[in-house]
């Protein structure tokens, strides 16, 4: 490529904050529920980076052509892969984790089945021109300029009002915003530093703790299993596996673990994972309502624990019944039953279709 900037480059990052930042200088965005990527074209010539600079190229194909009718002859462009849900709820992120597969036959045809987009946010490059160094408003004006939004490539949504900002924030949850992000008008692209700020929705449930797996190092437990309850398919109340809270300190590891300890005398006996559980012995690895929805090949082994402690956490978004991400531990709630942990105590965002929200805001 012969392009000014050229792979790898590692994105701009951002630092957590918990409320929406004031200030005249800043540009919000939404925050994106997808994967990051960096999209380098030059001519006929177009790659598609990971935010670890790996290649994306061959996990979607259906990519390319409509980023070359999007995009200018020769330009970098930071940018999320994103993949709208079927039925208009928002964004289908467990859809998109699909889309990294091995095989070719399944990447070809969930290419066709469950094509992505592609929402652009910055201009890193133009022509012969690095544009890394110039400030974040004049990216913006030269990428809203020579940016040709297609059904599938979108530009995003940006102000510089907060009380937009905050609308984006509680109104439009449901149609895949994982948050706003803050972005200085006078910042340039700094890659791989935190130069950016990013609000994140939280919230707290209240879960049963069913098991636990040990650390990677062997010292201590690394992650406890959560668990809601729910209706089954027979119309009994079942115990579904909502998740993990894990990133304990090395400390806390080794005190879980004598903590959950005595939990593990006679665990299986009535346990609501005990198919589960015995299934680890002969290798099966199978949770719950089939296997892990994020890596077929992760090891799903735990220890089961009598079903008789809560667990307060704090998570951001529920897909598909389970936790995404951000899940941590708050503090054990002795005063809860785990019966009483059930889907109906979380708030959720109401759906609301991606497309929807791209004519709105």
């Amino acid at each position: 490529m012969g392009l000014p900037l050229s792979p790898p480059i590692k994105p701009m990052l951002a630092k957590l904050a918990r409320a929406i930042p004031d200030g005249d200088d800043l540009l919000f965005e939404p925050k994106w529920d997808g994967f990051r990527c960096i999209v380098f074209r030059d001519g006929d010539d177009i790659q598609l980076a990971s935010r670890n600079q790996k290649p994306f190229n061959r996990y979607f194909p259906e990519l390319l052509p409509v980023l070359a009718d999007a995009l200018p002859d020769r330009c970098v462009v930071d940018g999320e892969i994103v993949l709208p849900d079927a039925d208009g709820r928002g964004l289908d992120f467990d859809a998109l984790q699909q889309r990294i597969h091995p095989a070719e036959s399944r990447v070809q045809r969930l290419a066709e089945e469950t094509p992505s987009q592609f929402v652009a946010f910055d201009l890193l490059a133009l022509g012969d021109d690095d544009l890394t160094e110039r400030p974040m408003r004049d990216r913006r004006a030269l990428l809203e300029q020579v940016l040709e939004p297609n059904d599938s490539v979108h530009l995003t949504p940006a102000t510089t009002d907060r009380d937009v900002a905050s609308h984006w924030f509680t109104r439009f949850e449901g149609a895949g915003l994982d948050g706003v992000m803050a972005k200085p008008l006078d910042g340039t692209y700094q890659p791989d530093k935190r130069a950016l700020i990013k609000v994140k929705h939280e919230r707290t449930a209240e879960c049963a703790v069913a098991g636990f797996r040990i650390h990677k190092d062997g010292e201590g437990v690394g992650s406890l299993l959560l668990g809601l309850f729910g209706d089954g398919d027979d119309g009994m109340p079942r115990l579904h596996h909502v998740g993990v809270c894990a990133a304990f300190t090395a400390q806390r590891r080794r005190e879980l673990l004598d903590e959950m300890g005595p939990l593990t005398v006679d665990a299986l006996d009535g346990h609501p994972w005990r198919d589960w559980a015995e299934a680890q012995a002969h290798s099966e690895q199978r949770m719950p309502g089939g296997f892990s929805r994020w890596n077929v090949n992760k090891d799903l082994s735990f220890v089961p624990v009598r079903v008789e402690r809560v667990v307060e956490v704090t998570f951001g978004q529920l897909e598909g019944g389970r936790f995404r991400h951000g899940v941590k531990f708050q503090r054990w709630r002795p005063d809860r039953e785990p019966e009483s942990c059930r889907y109906e105590q979380l708030d959720v965002a109401e759906p609301v279709a991606f497309d929807q929200f791209l004519r709105d805001a």
